[in-house]
């Protein structure tokens, strides 16, 4: 039987926890607890979650109706709601502002792996989904192509989201990526990222594989897919405007990528969006060519 006073208090806690690391200025970021079929626990609109009170909380249904509560539900409720209708297997969901992931989330730069074991092992390849306007149902929609292979995703220009067994579960994965976000950060500050190579890689994913969390990379079609690349959600790239740019890894992990999946998004006027530290495209590698052969025959000419 849930103790329905008790989630309160853990919802509040982990709104402490949320405030007080900066992940959530002012009312920002909300909480949600699935408490049976058709009832959701989750916290009110224009509040700080540092100073929750159980009293604050509210019940839903799974459409969004408030069913209790003297303070009125969340706005963004409909993109838990969206995820627990998804996964059933998901009791809550922790949504948030953390500042190093969402610097990411503003760029458009996908999470880079292969850098830290403990993200290998939890956290994996993290999707970035394409922007909504937040608080619509088309907002919610936009975590539904990854849902199922994640259990945390940065939502463009706006934040993160991740969710889980319990509470506490759920924000575990969202503070993992923030810490991992500032130290590539810092060392991309230093002027250098050191990646794994591909057999330590491979130890890695075998430590997930005996520890129970499943990776997209283990599944039966990606045996052929860059284990560094992005190549879990490389294909919504496109859709998304996610470039990669400040964090490449290098050759071979950063080139031999799935064959159903492009290499890099379209950029402006047909370029592959690889940025200054991407490859160039075909036709820029065409027209250097072209045009250092212009330059050796007229040399060769005087």
């Amino acid at each position: 039987m849930t103790n329905l006073y008790k989630i309160k208090q853990e919802i509040c806690e982990i709104g402490r926890r949320i405030y007080n690391r900066g992940f959530a200025a002012a009312n920002d970021g909300n909480i949600s607890y699935r408490l049976s079929e058709n009832e959701v626990l989750c916290t009110p609109t224009m509040h700080c979650k540092g100073f929750l009170t159980p009293e604050d909380l509210c019940i839903v249904d799974m459409e969004g109706n408030q069913l209790a509560g003297r303070k009125k539900r969340s706005s963004e409720i409909l993109l838990h709601l969206t995820i627990m209708k998804a996964r059933p297997d998901v009791k809550s969901v922790v949504h948030c502002h953390p500042p190093h992931a969402t610097a990411f989330a503003v760029a458009r730069e996908p999470i880079p792996q292969c850098v830290l074991p403990e993200v290998e092992v939890f956290l994996g390849d993290v999707p970035i989904t394409r922007y909504e306007t937040p608080g619509t149902q088309k907002f919610a929609d936009t975590v539904l192509p990854f849902v199922h292979k994640t259990n945390v995703m940065i939502l463009a220009n706006h934040g993160t989201v991740s969710y889980g067994e319990t509470v506490e579960r759920a924000y575990w994965w969202t503070e993992i990526l923030d810490a991992y976000c500032r130290i590539l950060l810092l060392a991309r500050g230093l002027g250098n990222i050191t990646y794994f190579r591909e057999p330590e890689v491979r130890e890695l994913l075998e430590l997930k594989k005996r520890l129970g969390f499943p990776d997209p990379r283990l599944d039966p079609q990606m045996q052929n897919c860059d284990l560094c690349g992005n190549d879990v959600f490389r294909d919504s790239w496109s859709e998304t405007g996610v470039q990669r740019r400040a964090f490449v890894p290098p050759e071979p992990m950063g080139t031999r990528t799935c064959s159903n999946l492009p290499s890099q998004p379209a950029g402006p006027n047909g370029t592959n969006g690889a940025g200054n530290n991407g490859s160039a495209s075909l036709d820029e590698e065409a027209l250097v060519q072209l045009i250092t052969d212009q330059v050796m025959q007229s040399l060769a000419g005087r």
